[in-house]
């Protein structure tokens, strides 16, 4: 079997000249950089001192959720011979925080719309999100559940 390798370089922008001396002295900033790609700005979320103009973690981990679902959902309805004709998702995860100050992402869920061509299978349409949600490397990688509740659409 192939395996491939990823590489992302992350930098931290926050310090503001005296570092980590204290809690309050540094920004939460950072940057994701690939090669030959534009930077992903990114910041602890709002909740903890983070700038909410920047993407947090939590919110980049259910990014690669949904899109790698979608990729293989594509790939499996044009296997299928299901058309698609548009995608959108909304997305949302729970994070379940511990007294001690560490947490997880409890769960997570995917809410596409789909619109499929009106000569399409709706219920193969629908039943290929399961097939998407076995496939997902990301979904596979976690240990939470990601929970598919699809909207299908026809048009034609």
């Amino acid at each position: 079997m192939p395996e491939h390798a990823y590489n992302i370089s992350m930098t931290w922008t926050g310090n503001q000249g005296t570092g980590t001396s204290d809690y309050d002295a540094y920004e939460r900033s950072h940057e994701f950089r690939a090669e030959g790609k534009p930077a992903i700005l990114g910041s602890s979320a709002p909740e903890y001192r983070g700038d909410s103009s920047k993407y947090n973690p939590e919110e980049l981990l259910l990014a690669s959720v949904s899109s790698c679902h979608m990729l293989w959902y594509l790939h499996l309805c044009a296997q299928a011979g299901v058309i698609v004709k548009s995608y959108s998702d909304a997305a949302s995860c729970e994070l379940k925080l511990y007294p001690n100050g560490s947490g997880e992402i409890s769960r997570i869920e995917l809410k596409p719309e789909v619109t499929i061509d009106e000569r399409s299978d709706k219920r193969l349409a629908r039943s290929l999100h399961h097939d998407a949600g076995r496939m997902c490397f990301i979904a596979r990688s976690l240990k939470c559940n990601v929970e598919h509740l699809p909207e299908i659409r026809t048009e034609g």
